[in-house]
């Protein structure tokens, strides 16, 4: 069995989730309902390095930090642009 070595590419998956989840969630602070378009994409990054990084089981504890933190921002935005009438 090969293991990856420790300056992989894929090591950086943990700390880029738990970058773009931070990112998220102070994005989410400061944008409103209507310029959601930020958190959203910070969020969804944060998600997809999170899930590609507890894919090959590197940075776990960052993983998950990135993970709960993007979607804490996601969840937000899917409550509020429901709740919100026109």
């Amino acid at each position: 069995m090969t293991s990856e070595p420790h300056n992989s590419p894929a090591t950086l998956y943990g700390p880029a989730s738990l970058l773009f989840g931070v990112l998220g969630l102070v994005a989410t602070l400061f944008a409103g309902v209507v310029g959601g378009g930020i958190p959203l994409l910070t969020a969804s990054l944060a998600i997809t390095f999170a899930l590609l990084g507890l894919g090959r089981g590197m940075n776990r504890a960052q993983c998950v930090t990135g993970l709960v933190a993007g979607g804490i921002p996601l969840a937000w935005l899917v409550i509020a642009l429901t709740t919100v009438t026109v």
